[in-house]
């Protein structure tokens, strides 16, 4: 064989083997795609929840739910959403919250007139309808509507946007796919209410994004 072609050689080699390596590196760092990965939100947390197609046969009437109910000191249950995501916020004669400074959890949008927040429910109340509360009595329904662990004060925009979706066809922005996936994941397992395939999946990518638990 003569140089040139030993040299040819050689360098196709070098060039394969630092193709091979860069292609191993890259499928060893790149995150998994698999939905059950999860490694920051407990795999039990999806585990718990049922798969089932939703209940559209359900009747719904919003108004049938209630409103804010009172949490004591005179406070509703808006009020104390709004205490919640702001421990500084002084409220006046009979719990009235007027200003503050709020950041929705879902646009990262920084408000300071409470009057511009609305207060969502993360799980929305048409969602949970069609999801296993067909039989649910009026208490029923109004705790659930007045859980503040489905509950976060947000903007204007950002709540009209999601209306009543479920995180299969709408999500918050990134930095908060995590604490919205958990306490959506931690609702519906609470009220034993269902999810459909696409939903789950969707809540199992974003809980894949939580960080890991400390060792």
């Amino acid at each position: 064989m003569s140089r040139k072609k030993i040299l040819t050689s050689v360098s196709s080699a070098v060039v394969v083997a630092v193709l091979l390596v860069v292609w191993l590196v890259q499928h060893r760092s790149a995150p998994s795609d698999t939905p059950d990965a999860a490694p920051g939100a407990s795999p039990e947390l999806l585990s718990q929840l049922t798969v089932a197609v939703p209940d559209t046969g359900a009747h719904y009437d919003r108004a049938q739910w209630g409103d804010w109910v009172g949490q004591g000191n005179s406070c509703d249950t808006r009020a104390i959403v709004l205490k919640q995501q702001d421990p500084g916020v002084q409220a006046g004669t009979r719990c009235k919250i007027n200003a503050g400074k709020w950041t929705s959890p879902y646009d990262g949008v920084v408000v300071t007139d409470a009057k511009n927040l609305d207060i969502d429910h993360i799980v929305p109340v048409k969602e949970a309808n069609i999801s296993g509360a067909r039989n649910w009595t009026a208490e029923q329904r109004s705790t659930f509507y007045n859980d503040p662990e489905n509950l976060v004060a947000v903007s204007f925009s950002s709540n009209r946007s999601k209306g009543d979706s479920d995180p299969a066809h709408w999500r918050p922005t990134r930095a908060y796919w995590c604490q919205y996936a958990t306490h959506y994941a931690t609702v519906k397992v609470r009220y034993h209410l269902t999810v459909d395939q696409d939903e789950r999946a969707a809540l199992a990518q974003m809980l894949n994004t939580c960080p890991a638990p400390a060792a």
